[in-house]
């Protein structure tokens, strides 16, 4: 048999090879019954309110927090009423919503703390009235 006569005869084992793979892949990233979005164990680093909206949040928000649409609609966050209620963002960094996955179980009560304090103090936002990392704990039950 000649060589491109075996190479079509093995095709059909890969390609059953490549969807056992891709199966098995798809299998491990939706174990558990809560179906994760990002690993489970994932801790963010950053501490400071910038830079977790620097290496979090402006990737879909974009740097200058005015939003973005595209292949998703991501909301501006410049001198948004929104931010006025403190519990809403707290509970929107914890929870999701839409297209914006939940970053509960990937930052600490007072990282939370932290960007929701940057983003409601920034980007044409005065609500000085901080929040506390004791107020997104409670947040969370």
């Amino acid at each position: 048999m000649t060589r491109q006569g075996l190479r079509r005869e093995r095709w059909p084992v890969r390609l059953a090879l490549s969807a056992l793979m891709m199966l098995s892949a798809t299998a491990r990233a939706h174990d558990g019954p809560e179906n994760h979005i990002f690993s489970s164990g994932f801790n963010f680093a950053e501490t400071t309110g910038e830079e977790l909206f620097a290496n979090v949040c402006q990737g879909c928000h974009m740097p200058d927090a005015g939003g973005a649409s595209g292949a998703g609609v991501y909301p501006s966050l410049v001198a948004d009423k929104n931010l006025e209620a403190r519990g809403y963002p707290v509970y929107l960094v914890l929870n999701g919503r839409r297209a914006m996955p939940p970053f509960g179980e990937m930052m600490t009560d007072a990282q939370i703390a932290a960007v929701v304090n940057y983003l409601r103090t920034h980007f044409g936002n005065s609500y000085d009235d901080a929040v506390t990392a004791n107020e997104v704990r409670d947040a969370r039950r």
